[in-house]
């Protein structure tokens, strides 16, 4: 239930028969939602968290710590990756090691920042290893541990964690005692920033603005918003006089970071801008699906 399309998860199935065809492969083919996620999980004794973004992250750690499953983690950024299991019944969940997620575009995605390439699979590996182990009831599964990699100096560090009593979601007082709408959770607008439904309120009355696309040429190929004007982040200051200053600018690109620069640079320059918070996945995710997500 990762965040990827069809053929991807065919591919991986295909991969999986192949390596043991006496395994079943049960495929989930609708994207893990507030609505669906306790039921889909429903059937399952371990959740391995596979996902890229943080309202992914912080639905899968609510649903298991609410369903009572163990939910194997795995992150990776540039040269980095960490590894946990969390387990609400015998350990911290996520929220007790990171209670709110960063502001939005404060963490590039691997997209812009890049990933070394070996590293899904160490990190990858890791995580299969915990499963094995959590099935077989054997060894010390990284319960209450968090496993650091850094691959540039091949070190691992294991930081102990403890359960935080103040958890809004594992604590012996939770406040969160259902699913939430993990997106809005996770990618707030913050002063001088709108929302995608605001967005599209403004296309929907036919106000007067400019929607500015700063992404890369080969991004705007695979996704794009249709209406909207595009000047890569970096061509923008040589580009200026190609923007009307009488009207508003509302920024956006893919996940809501370099647009925030650009707000930045078009405010510096006495234009009146906004920034898009969580770019145009967010538009993907919650007002226009068809837009594709990448």
């Amino acid at each position: 239930t990762a965040d990827v399309g069809r053929p991807k998860l065919d591919a991986a199935a295909a991969r999986l028969k192949a390596l043991n065809p006496h395994v079943e492969v049960r495929l989930a083919r609708e994207k893990l939602t507030s609505a669906n996620a306790l039921a889909v999980l429903a059937g399952y004794d371990v959740v391995v968290d596979g996902s890229d973004n943080f309202p992914t992250r912080y639905l899968l750690n609510d649903a298991c710590v609410l369903a009572g499953k163990p939910n194997v983690y795995g992150a990776i950024f540039r040269f980095e990756g960490q590894a946990s299991v969390f387990w609400a019944r015998k350990g911290p969940c996520y929220r007790c090691l990171y209670p709110e997620p960063p502001p939005p575009g404060a963490v590039p995605s691997c997209a812009e920042a890049g990933v070394l390439g070996a590293l899904p699979g160490i990190i990858g590996t890791t995580q299969a290893l915990e499963v094995l182990k959590l099935i077989l009831g054997a060894g010390e599964p990284l319960i209450g541990r968090l496993l650091m990699l850094d691959a540039l100096a091949m070190e691992w560090r294991a930081v102990r964690l403890k359960k935080d009593p103040r958890c809004p979601v594992c604590g012996p007082r939770p406040t969160i005692t259902r699913l939430v709408d993990y997106e809005a959770f996770c990618s707030p607008a913050a002063p001088g920033e709108i929302t995608v439904s605001e967005l599209k309120a403004k296309r929907d009355r036919r106000d007067d603005f400019i929607l500015l696309d700063v992404r890369e040429p080969h991004e705007r190929e695979l996704a794009r918003i249709e209406g909207s004007l595009f000047i890569p982040l970096g061509s923008l200051e040589s580009r200026l006089g190609e923007l009307d200053k009488s009207k508003e600018i509302a920024v956006h690109c893919k996940l809501g970071g370099r647009s925030a620069k650009a707000v930045e640079l078009l405010r510096a320059k006495g234009f009146k801008a906004v920034n898009v918070a969580g770019g145009i996945r967010a538009w993907s995710e919650r007002v226009d699906p068809s837009v594709p997500t990448y």
